[in-house]
C-alpha cells in the first residue's frame, strides 16, 4: 500500500496536468471558431471553381491537346499520395485515421502493381507513415498553418506538385485529408487533384443537369491555363482549412476526455489517501490503548 506522502504527490501531480489538459481544450475551443468559420466559408468558392472548371472540361470536349492538368499523361502506373497532417499531436485519433486511410491505399495500389510515391505535410503525418513506407517519400513540408493556413502557403505547395508532374514524377495525384464535419467527428477523404476530377456531385447524377452554363471568352484553352492552377492552389488550400478545423475539434473532444479521467483519478486518489489515513489513526489509536492497559 503507498503511503500518504506518495498519494498527495500523486493527486497534486494528477490536479497539475488536470489544469493543463482544461487549458488546452479552452484554446483549442477558441482555434476551432476561427478555423471553423474559415473552412465553411471557403466551401463554396471552392464547390464552385469546381463547377466552373468541370463545365471547361466539357466544352473543350476532352481535345488530347488539352491542358496536361486536364487531361492527365495517358496512364496510371506512377501515383502520388500527399498526406496532410499536422505537426502537432495530443488530438486523439485526427493524424492516426488520415495514416491508416493512406496505408490501406497504399496497399491496394501496389497489389495492383503500380507505383506509389508521397508528399508528406505535416510532420506527425512523416513520422507514422516513415515506419513503413520511409522510402517511398519524395517530399516533405511542415510549419504550415502555424497561426493558420494561408494561401500563399497553399499556392507554394501546388506550385511544387505541378513542377514535379511537369518533370513525369507521376501519373495522378491525391491528396488524402480530414473534412470537418463537427467538433467529434471528421470523415477521411481522398481528393485528386492532377489530372482534375469533378466532385461526386458534379461527375454525374441528378446535380449535372442544373449545372451553370459559362460562356467563356477567350478561348477555353487559354482560360484553361490560368483557371487550373489556381483551381490546384485552390484544393489544397481548402485541404488545408478542413484539417486545421478538424484538427482543433479533435484536440478540444481529447482534452476534454483527458480533464475528465484526470477528475475520475483524481477522485479515486483522494479516497485512497484518506482510506489510508483513517487506517493509520486506527492503528496508532489500538496502539495507544494496548500500551494503557498493559501499564
Amino acid at each position: 500500500m503507498p503511503s500518504l506522502k506518495t498519494l498527495r504527490i500523486r493527486i497534486n501531480s494528477v490536479k497539475q496536468t488536470r489544469k493543463i489538459t482544461s487549458a488546452m481544450k479552452l484554446v483549442a475551443g477558441s482555434k476551432l471558431r476561427r478555423a471553423q468559420d474559415a473552412a465553411v466559408a471557403a466551401r463554396p468558392y471552392v464547390e464552385r471553381l469546381e463547377r466552373m472548371v468541370s463545365s471547361l472540361a466539357q466544352a473543350m470536349g476532352g481535345r488530347p491537346d488539352g491542358n496536361p492538368l486536364l487531361v492527365g499523361t495517358g496512364s496510371d502506373k506512377v501515383h502520388l499520395i500527399v498526406l496532410a497532417t499536422a505537426d502537432r499531436g495530443l488530438c486523439g485519433g485526427f493524424n492516426s485515421s488520415i495514416v491508416r486511410a493512406t496505408r490501406r491505399r497504399i496497399a491496394a495500389v501496389l497489389k495492383e502493381g503500380k507505383t506509389v510515391k508521397l508528399f508528406t505535410v505535416g510532420r506527425k503525418g512523416r513520422e507514422q507513415i516513415s515506419r513503413d513506407y520511409g522510402s517511398l517519400i519524395i517530399e516533405h513540408v511542415q510549419g504550415i498553418g502555424r497561426r493558420g493556413p494561408k494561401y500563399d502557403e497553399a499556392a507554394k505547395v501546388a506550385e511544387r506538385l505541378t513542377a514535379l508532374y511537369a518533370e513525369g514524377a507521376f501519373d495522378t495525384c491525391t491528396i488524402v485529408y480530414n473534412r470537418f464535419k463537427s467538433v467529434i467527428s471528421q470523415v477521411v477523404t481522398f481528393q485528386r487533384l492532377i489530372p482534375f476530377a469533378a466532385s461526386d456531385a458534379d461527375a454525374g447524377g441528378a446535380e449535372t443537369k442544373d449545372l451553370p452554363i459559362y460562356e467563356f471568352e477567350p478561348e477555353e484553352q487559354d482560360i484553361v491555363s490560368e483557371l487550373l492552377p489556381r483551381n490546384l492552389a485552390v484544393q489544397v488550400f481548402r485541404s488545408l482549412l478542413e484539417n486545421a478545423a478538424s484538427e482543433q475539434g479533435a484536440r478540444m473532444s481529447a482534452m476534454d476526455n483527458a480533464t475528465r479521467n484526470a477528475g475520475d483519478m483524481i477522485d479515486k486518489l483522494t479516497l485512497n489517501y484518506n482510506r489510508t489515513r483513517q487506517a493509520q489513526i486506527t492503528k496508532e489509536l489500538i496502539e495507544i490503548v494496548s500500551g494503557a492497559e498493559a501499564l
